[in-house]
């Protein structure tokens, strides 16, 4: 019997770990290749947008729900710090541990794309319940504890050839007409340039 997998891409950190490798990932190519761990049940894109949804992002969220991902989404939320700053953001990490939990009797294996560490213990729960977790990030933005935490852990650069999306420019090389970046999917990690 083939081994069920369900798939979780935490938008924001798959579009970090493209802008730090300084290359794009294909999502179709991403489906392809964790789809060789067995039969794909599901697999569930968690990205934040802007509002008003410009033409860009809602072609992209078309995109991945025609290659067959479950798209969640949040609106980013705009905040001014006490210098001034405007800082975007939004947390889908409640959809993505709701997912993993309510969706657990359909799949033996779950592929979680992130580095976050405040998925350590829904991967601990799903473990113990007998399910096995594959980790698949970058290791500079990966939590030690997370990738303890997982039965595997997939540097995602060493699968380049299987996933990328060549002669691609990363969403934040390019534009909206008020100069927003396109694809804007979550806030930065902390450690993220600003």
């Amino acid at each position: 019997m083939m081994e069920r997998i369900a798939l979780f891409i935490d938008g924001a950190n798959v579009y970090a770990a493209a802008k730090r490798l300084g290359w794009n990932f294909d999502h179709r190519k991403i489906l392809e290749y964790f789809r060789g761990y067995g039969t794909l049940h599901n697999a569930f894109y968690y990205t934040a947008v802007p509002l008003p949804l410009d033409d860009k992002q809602k072609r992209f969220i078309d995109a991945l729900t025609y290659m067959g991902y479950t798209v969640r989404t949040r609106p980013l939320r705009e905040s001014t710090d006490e210098h001034g700053d405007t800082h975007r953001r939004a947390s889908l990490d409640i959809e993505i541990v709701t997912d993993l939990l309510t969706t657990e009797g359909r799949f033996d294996t779950a592929v979680l794309l992130t580095g976050d560490g405040d998925f350590e213990r829904p991967v601990e729960v799903l473990r113990a319940r007998g399910k096995r977790v594959v980790v698949a990030s970058i290791p500079e933005m990966t939590s030690y504890e997370l990738r303890n935490a997982a039965d595997e852990y997939v540097d995602l650069g060493t699968i380049r050839e299987h996933v990328e999306r060549p002669g691609y420019r990363l969403p934040s090389e390019q534009r909206s007409a008020d100069n927003r970046p396109y694809y804007v999917t979550a806030p930065l990690m902390e450690n993220d340039e600003r």
